[in-house]
Formats: C-alpha cells, sequence, structure tokens
C-alpha cells in the first residue's frame, strides 16, 4: 500500500489552515497507538519543564518535535528528513505558534551526522524504510550526549502487512536482531517490548488501516474516514489502552529504548 500518497494530502491540507495542524495533532494523539508509547516513554525518561535538546530523525509531520517545543520550554530541536516540505511547513508555524530553537535539514540518514550533541534523539517508524540502516544507528550514537536515549518504533516481523508496504525496504525486524544492532554499535538497552499485540492489531485495523484507506479515495473518501473513526473511536481508545497495559508476548510493532554508552 501507498501510505506516502495519503501524508502527501494530509501535509498540504494542514500546511493551508495552522488551526488544521493542531487539530491534526491531537486527533493522531488520540488515534496512533505507537504515538501513546512513545509520548509515555518521552514524559518518563525527560524532566517536564527543563530545556531538552532533541533530535527528531525521520520526523514526518513533526508532531514530536511539536510535543517537545510545547511542553519542555526552551528546548533546542533539530528535525531531519528527506521530505523538506513538510519541515518547512511545521518550522514555518512553529516560528509563529512556539517558543524553543527549532532547526530543520533535508538530509539522508545513512550519512548525516548533525554537529551537535543530544539528549535524546528517535527514530519512529523509519528503519524498515532504510537499507543501511546499521550507518543510521552509529550516527545516532555520534550525535547522542554519553548518556543520552535513543528511542526507536518500528514494525517486527509478525507485522505481515509491512511486508506489503510498497516504502518499506525490510518486511519488519526480528527483535533480537535489531537489539544486537544496538548493542554492537555503542548502545545499552533499558527497554525492549513488543507493541500492537492482539489488542493493538485490532485498534490499528479500526483505527488506522481502513481510515487511511477510506481516506484515499478522494475528497468523499475523507469525510467517509472521519466519520469511521467517529463511530469506532470509543472502541479503538479501548483496545489501544488494553494494549499499553498487556506485556504482549508477541507484536506488529517493536519499541526499543537504548542508551548511549
Amino acid at each position: 500500500m501507498k501510505y506516502d500518497l495519503v501524508k502527501d494530502k494530509l501535509a498540504n491540507a494542514i500546511t493551508l489552515f495552522p488551526d488544521a495542524r493542531r487539530l491534526f495533532y491531537k486527533v493522531l494523539d488520540e488515534i496512533l497507538l505507537r504515538q501513546w508509547y512513545i509520548k509515555t516513554l518521552m514524559r518518563k525518561y525527560c524532566k517536564k519543564d527543563e530545556p531538552l535538546s532533541f533530535y527528531d530523525a525521520g520526523a514526518g509531520f513533526c508532531q514530536y518535535s511539536y510535543e517537545v517545543l510545547k511542553h519542555f520550554p526552551n528546548s533546542e530541536v533539530l528535525a531531519v528528513d528527506i521530505k523538506a516540505d513538510y519541515l518547512h511547513a511545521f518550522k514555518n508555524f512553529a516560528e509563529d505558534n512556539l517558543t524553543g530553537s527549532f532547526t530543520v535539514k533535508e538530509a539522508d540518514l545513512q550519512k548525516y551526522v548533525p554537529n551537535k550533541k543530544y539528549d535524546m534523539a528517535i527514530a519512529i517508524d523509519i528503519l524498515e524504510h532504510i537499507e543501511d540502516d546499521v550507518s543510521v544507528i552509529q550516527n545516532f550514537h555520534k550525535c547522542l550526549k554519553e548518556g543520552g536515549l535513543l528511542l526507536i518504533s518500528t514494525p517486527s516481523t509478525f507485522d505481515e502487512a509491512a511486508a506489503f508496504t510498497e516504502e518499506h525496504v525490510r518486511p519488519g525486524y526480528n527483535k533480537n536482531e535489531l537489539e544486537d544492532k544496538l548493542t554492537r554499535n555503542g548502545f545499552e538497552l533499558v527497554e525492549s517490548f513488543y507493541s500492537y499485540g492482539k489488542f493493538g492489531k485490532l485498534a490499528w485495523k479500526l483505527g488506522m488501516k481502513i481510515p487511511i484507506q477510506l481516506a484515499g479515495l478522494g475528497i468523499f473518501g475523507m469525510l467517509a474516514s472521519a466519520l469511521w473513526l467517529a463511530i469506532f473511536f470509543p472502541l479503538n481508545h479501548y483496545l489501544m489502552q488494553l494494549d499499553t497495559q498487556t506485556d504482549n508476548e508477541v507484536g506488529n510493532g517493536i519499541i526499543i529504548v537504548a542508551e548511549r554508552v
């Protein structure tokens, strides 16, 4: 499936209307399970109301950069992606609506190393898109402070849909394989677990897969997608809560927190 086509339509919409961007981020907070996991971990490992140097790698819509600039005053944020239009659209929004330092860079994560050191870096659903993932991990190690944290979210080999996503270069990760790549390249595991277990998989289907398919059908499809989300929101929300409270033996996603040593 070509998810990037749907993302581009959404990006155009939220660029035109700043209030639509805020609403879009709120919707993502409610329907995107991996966002629940990552934001929970960010709150767990970052001190609220203290500045944070934050590297948003593969930033996409920049919703995590928004989270840091909004909740961690005077923070320094670098957002990197190959989609320059996404980055500059958010930069314009941030300059008018947020405080803190925000820098964007269009770059290939396999080659790019920031010239500053950061407290935290995130790689949210990007490694599965990159052929030379080891180089990316090594570059994260170079740009993190000693003791700095890397947060990763990526599909696992249990996610059958990942194999049919056109933008992916690999059909998910074996969890042990990814852990080994991190530990062999200067990281120590802090947390590593499966997300999108039996409850999360159903939530993803109801809250993401079907709405995205509908949204790809044009303006009427987007209206149908919004109606679908409204109808299934309570059930989807409950299923996501169950997933975060369950120790999933297997799951469609992998979440890792690793410390730079």
